[in-house]
């Protein structure tokens, strides 16, 4: 008996992650206020709000957010409060891609393991505008349909007999139609 005639490879079509990534970026934004600042009592990041388009071999994350800087004028004697909101697109590379996902059923996700935050703010030389450096960062992944093979026993194996095992019911597959990929993968 060969071993061919023990195992079978089969290959089963599933909803995967087909692509990972992660990247932190800093960034300068300039702010002009209504009133030449004399200094910089505090700065903000708040309202965050984006979401994540697939873009070639990469993730987009479009987003925005709100910049707030307390600062003071008239040589500290008045103060006021700037608020700005900010649009940015950020590129999240895949460090790897499997090739075999099908293209038709790519959704990304992308999520922010640092919320943008300031991490300096300062009066710009010139005097008239404050310069605020903000930090964040986001991971993404690419999740689709592709063909992944296993190796299959052709006989009841014995050794299994007495164990249990645990399945997690996710309930994401029910949409998955594996008819529709047979031509494609």
């Amino acid at each position: 008996m060969s071993l061919s005639d023990k195992h079978q490879c089969r290959e089963i079509i599933t909803k995967a992650i087909c692509g990972k990534g992660r990247k932190f970026s800093t960034v300068t934004h300039t702010v002009t206020p209504p009133h030449n600042p004399t200094s910089i009592l505090g700065a903000w990041i708040i309202n965050h709000q984006y979401e994540a388009v697939a873009a070639g071999d990469g993730i987009e994350v479009i987003g925005t957010y709100d910049i707030n800087i307390w600062y003071s004028y008239d040589r500290n004697s008045q103060t006021d409060v700037a608020k700005e909101t900010v649009s940015y697109v950020e590129l999240v590379p895949l460090s790897y891609l499997d090739p075999k996902h099908r293209a038709s059923t790519v959704e990304v996700s992308a999520e922010a393991t640092q919320e943008p935050s300031c991490v300096e703010a300062s009066v710009s030389s010139g005097g008239g505008n404050v310069i605020i450096r903000v930090e964040r960062e986001f991971s993404a992944e690419l999740i689709a349909e592709t063909k992944v093979r296993v190796l299959v026993c052709g006989r009841g194996h014995g050794d299994y007999e007495d164990k249990e095992f645990d399945f997690i019911d996710e309930g994401d597959y029910e949409d998955l139609d594996p008819d529709s990929l047979d031509d494609v993968l």
